[in-house]
């Protein structure tokens, strides 16, 4: 009897290496599909439960992930990538050796290109460039995940092998901020002293440089994952080539494969160099667009759609299909948060106007509008296919923090105790309220439907009613008036300076001609 299970056959590249044994095995479609899939905790019981409860719950969709094919195929070359790297380092192998002697006689001379080691490396670099909100840093780090990071051997000699190492770009596209947060990501791991040693402020970028071959070297480092690398397009005093440089030489001299990943910002970065695109696509570079409303995007959203913890379940339709896609415009990311901020806003509206908690095209619209103006010129620009707008916002990361701020501050409204409906209160209305505060009624409506002609939400309606009635009670108010001032004659004194005033002359000349002024020399002869 035969089975397709990977571990049942034996490759001859990787036999015989330790670099290679340790690492998990190799998974089959249909299992990494099992280990990458990660639904939230769901049970129907929970939509009865209190709404300051349903709002926590709400909150496992941050971590929701449902592997498609793009995942997948990117967890087949992160393990051919891994794998392939460590064939021409395989520590049983004398060569292993040599190339710790090579990077050692390089920090001695000072010359990266010194080594007697020439064995072809195996390594290779691949890039992973998208849309922002694809998900794209977090698959990685999923995937990443299912490999251990260090793997500790005693034989043939002690030593810890770390497996992948991620870092994120420079924000100024630095190679020597590069440098330090490898050490310092070593020394996190390790508990090792790497960056007082090889990166005190009077080192410079070749010695740290070489120092840094030389560790990645010493540890077995299986894959070096550079994260944000769009952040090249910020890099100033020197050109974004000198860390793509950086990162080839890494590939090339001392055999570490090298992941980029970033967004479309980075595409131009990638292109301008022939020489860096092919080296970046060494395996084959991805490219995570938007999803397109295809079978893949109705999977997405159809599997997303049961976790409902409204009160209501309400069954996915093609007009809301359609109000998703249009206002998300295939981001995953985009697509989860309306789904959650549409929950919350069920809640809160069943509260407070017995709304019944009913996810429809009108809510959701709602959400779009009040909660998603800071991708608003992402989302239009995705609408446009304007991709040359698209490359000056692909970042959606402050919608994160919006939508956890959103969640942060919400209150649950005093809890309505569910009675028959004979003795149920309805809850306050703004107009109720407005009668509170000593506004009379036909005064109210008016304050109350002009609140809604502006826009105002429902939960902000009686603060626009509010503000409308104070605005108005300023107008009201009548103000001071100056007094009005008295006419002139003409043909007074005050009326005839006035008068040689506007024609720019001299007041005084003008009296002494009229006979006004009398010259006082005249007076002294006299």
């Amino acid at each position: 009897m035969t089975t397709n299970d990977p571990q049942d056959f034996q490759l001859p590249e990787y036999s015989g290496n330790p670099f290679i044994a340790n690492l998990p095995p190799i998974l089959s479609m249909a299992a990494a599909v099992k280990t990458l899939n990660a639904p939230p905790a769901f049970h129907e019981r929970e939509r009865s439960f209190p709404d300051e409860l349903r709002v926590h719950c709400i909150q496992r969709l941050n971590n929701y992930f449902l592997p498609l094919e793009q995942h997948l195929k990117l967890e087949t070359a992160l393990s051919v990538l891994i794998r392939q790297g460590y064939v021409s380092r395989n520590p049983l192998d004398k060569t292993y050796f040599q190339r710790l002697q090579d990077g050692h006689d390089r920090i001695v001379h000072k010359d990266l290109l010194l080594g007697r080691q020439r064995a072809p490396s195996t390594a290779s670099s691949m890039a992973l460039v998208g849309c922002s909100g694809m998900g794209k840093s977090r698959t990685v780090e999923r995937l990443l995940n299912l490999y251990p990071q260090i793997l500790y051997h005693e034989a043939p000699y002690s030593f810890y092998q770390i497996v992948w190492l991620k870092l994120d770009c420079p924000s100024q596209g630095s190679p020597k901020q590069l440098c330090i947060s490898f050490f310092q990501a070593i020394d996190d791991l390790l508990g090792t002293d790497y960056i007082r040693e090889f990166a005190g402020p009077r080192r410079g970028l070749d010695e740290m440089i070489r120092h840094m071959y030389q560790v990645a070297n010493l540890h077995a480092l299986g894959v070096l994952v550079i994260d944000e690398i769009q952040h090249l397009n910020q890099t100033r005093g020197v050109g974004p080539d000198a860390l793509l440089n950086f990162l080839v030489t890494l590939v090339n001299t001392i055999g570490i494969p090298v992941l980029i990943v970033g967004t479309h910002g980075a595409m131009s970065v990638l292109q301008g160099n022939f020489r860096q695109a092919r080296r970046a696509s060494g395996l084959g570079s991805l490219v995570w667009d938007n999803l397109k409303p295809d079978r893949t995007w109705d999977h997405f959203v159809e599997t997303m759609w049961r976790y409902q913890w409204t009160q209501e379940f309400t069954p996915l339709t093609d007009d809301l299909r359609q109000v998703l896609y249009e206002e998300s415009q295939g981001i995953i990311d985009v697509v989860v948060k309306l789904f959650m901020l549409a929950q919350l806003r069920a809640i809160r509206l069943r509260a407070v106007r017995r709304r019944p908690e009913r996810l429809d095209r009108e809510l959701l619209l709602q959400v779009v509008a009040q909660d998603f103006k800071l991708i608003a010129p992402m989302i239009n620009a995705l609408k446009r296919g304007d991709e040359r707008a698209m490359a000056k916002y692909d970042d959606i990361r402050p919608l994160q923090k919006y939508i956890q701020q959103v969640f942060a501050d919400y209150a649950p409204p005093m809890p309505i105790r569910e009675e028959p409906p004979a003795a149920v209160t309805s809850p306050i209305s703004p107009r109720q309220a407005l009668a509170a505060m000593g506004i009379a009624d036909d005064l109210a409506e008016v304050l109350l439907a002009r609140a809604r002609q502006d826009g105002a939400d429902e939960f902000d309606l009686l603060g626009a009613a509010l503000a409308q009635f104070q605005a108005g009670k300023k107008k009201a108010t009548p103000k001071r008036t100056k007094s009005a001032k008295p006419e002139v004659d003409p043909h007074s004194v005050l009326g005839f300076v006035l008068a040689c005033l506007a024609i720019e002359r001299s007041p005084y000349e003008a009296l002494k001609e009229a006979g006004y002024v009398r010259d006082p020399l005249q007076d002294l002869a006299g």
